[in-house]
């Protein structure tokens, strides 16, 4: 019963608290919430609508998604204020941090290892006879975006480590956009290879092509997952409320579309090692 009293006691002094900070803190009648486009515009609703309309209703208010034609329009946004958190891939947020006074709050939990974090993968068609780093040689090669961490920072180091410059190496190098772009590109045969991750791939399967389709010809060491990032001038009981909303989110069918496990608590030192990689690679690049 002791137990009990203190849980019940504990919820109460909870409740007052939040109720306190609310009164203090007015909270804005509606949200956007910005996501970078590691897809489609219609996958995208699709894979993180149910997760907005939760995100609404755990808050009462109303949540708008909002998407951009590439990664720093989601980082512009926000800068202005036009965007009030976001789903961010781990080197947008750091750019979004150091731009847009971003906070991460949580990090995205891979579905498949289970793992706050995900790995970065080169990929070219079955049948085409490409399977390894020297069979691309003279081949065409596609990026996501400039911000992107798997779609570019990872294999980038990686290639500057192996003495490889992509603009040389390659017969010609595209920025597709976002990883969906990347991966129906070397489907279709309009590109030999692509850096693109395990999270974005699985993501498809099933609606956009097939594992059996592809070669995988090279895996990274496991990348920090994606955050949900806030800009830090948002109210603290707000933010404290953004947090709990994600870390309770355990839709079946949710978490089926974003073929994740859900989230966990984070905070801006998760991603120093991508700030590592980031001044790796430009050592690397002052170097040639």
């Amino acid at each position: 019963m002791k137990f009990i009293k203190k849980i019940i006691s504990s919820s109460i002094v909870l409740g007052l608290t939040t109720t306190s900070m609310m009164a203090q803190e007015k909270w804005p009648e509606k949200l956007v919430f910005g996501v970078i486009p590691v897809a489609g515009s219609t996958s995208m609703k699709e894979n993180f609508g149910p997760l907005t309309n939760y995100i609404s209703k755990s808050l009462g208010i109303k949540v708008e998604m909002k998407l951009a034609g590439d990664y720093t329009g989601i980082i512009t946004a926000m800068q202005h204020k036009h965007i009030d958190f976001a789903y961010l891939g781990p080197k947008s947020y750091v750019e979004a941090a150091k731009r847009a006074n971003a906070e991460a709050l949580v990090v995205e939990v891979d579905g498949e290892s289970g793992l706050p974090g995900y790995v970065g993968t080169i990929i070219t068609k079955k049948g085409s006879g490409l399977k390894t780093l020297a069979d691309l040689k003279g081949r065409t090669w596609a990026f996501t975006s400039s911000q992107s961490t798997s779609g570019t920072l990872v294999p980038t180091v990686m290639f500057s480590k192996a003495g490889i410059n992509p603009k040389k190496y390659f017969s010609k190098v595209i920025y597709s956009g976002g990883h969906e772009a990347s991966i129906l590109s070397v489907k279709a045969g309009k590109v030999d290879a692509a850096s693109t991750n395990n999270l974005d791939f699985n993501r498809g399967l099933g609606k956009h092509w097939e594992k059996d389709q592809f070669n995988i010809l090279w895996t990274s060491d496991l990348i920090p997952g994606a955050p949900i990032a806030a800009r830090k001038d948002l109210p603290t009981s707000l933010k404290m409320a953004l947090k709990g909303a994600f870390l309770s989110y355990n839709d079946p069918e949710g978490l089926k579309r974003l073929k994740n496990k859900g989230f966990i608590k984070g905070d801006d030192s998760v991603y120093n090692p991508v700030r590592e990689l980031i001044k790796l690679k430009n050592e690397l690049k002052k170097k040639k």
